[in-house]
């Protein structure tokens, strides 16, 4: 899988059920101890809450999976939690729902819809970027061909990072790994072999409002 989407940043958003509040944080974790610190943090932070249940999610394939229905019936919290982190296929990721009981039973049904809602809400606002495996080319070419080079990188939509214009020009862009050895060819060709290019390392990188996020 050369694509996957993760949580940008932390983000919370609350819903109210029959006078029941529940309270969705979700935050992006890249292990068990992050998740568990993480969960160890909401329940400190509402001791005095009924319930603190949790849902984790990390690995591009789902490696490591984890929930808690924290006293709540069992399969009515944890479980459905993860439900909706695997069926957005967000990635590397631990979300906790606080409830603060108000007094109304709300079924096993009531409780899983809730549950759900409450992660679904807090999803719907928060920052979710698609990681690519990739690799950073540093191109360097004469003016002459320049141009030729934009309408490619235009073309094959890939993103630039960085431009330096000196003796020669330089373009940093990222491509993806499956495609690395196919643009390197082009830039090769449109340039008639005049084009310098170093590949860096493979990485990981993400695109947030136009930006490279490595």
């Amino acid at each position: 899988m050369g694509k996957f989407k993760v949580l940008y940043e932390e983000n919370s958003e609350e819903i109210i059920e029959k006078k029941s509040r529940f309270i969705a944080y979700l935050k992006p974790v890249e292990s068990e101890e992050e998740a568990t610190a993480f969960i160890d943090a909401v329940k400190k932070k509402h001791w005095d809450a009924r319930h603190n249940c949790s849902a984790v999610v990390i690995g591009k394939n789902n490696e490591f999976t984890r929930c808690s229905d924290d006293g709540e019936p069992a399969q009515t919290a944890g479980k459905p939690m993860l439900e909706v982190l695997l069926g957005e296929q967000v990635h590397n990721m631990a979300a906790v729902v606080t409830r603060y009981f108000g007094g109304v039973l709300l079924g096993t049904g009531g409780l899983v819809r809730a549950y759900q809602g409450a992660v679904k809400k807090a999803l719907s606002t928060a920052k979710i970027i698609e990681k690519t495996e990739g690799y950073e080319l540093t191109v360097r070419t004469d003016y002459t061909d320049f141009g030729k080079l934009q309408y490619l990188f235009a073309t094959e939509q890939l993103p630039v990072t960085d431009t330096c214009y000196a003796e020669d020009v330089t373009v940093v862009v990222m491509a993806e790994e499956e495609r690395v050895s196919e643009i390197e060819k082009k830039i090769t060709e449109s340039t008639g072999g005049r084009a310098q290019i170093d590949r860096s390392q493979r990485m990981q990188y993400g695109i947030l409002d136009g930006q490279v996020l490595r």
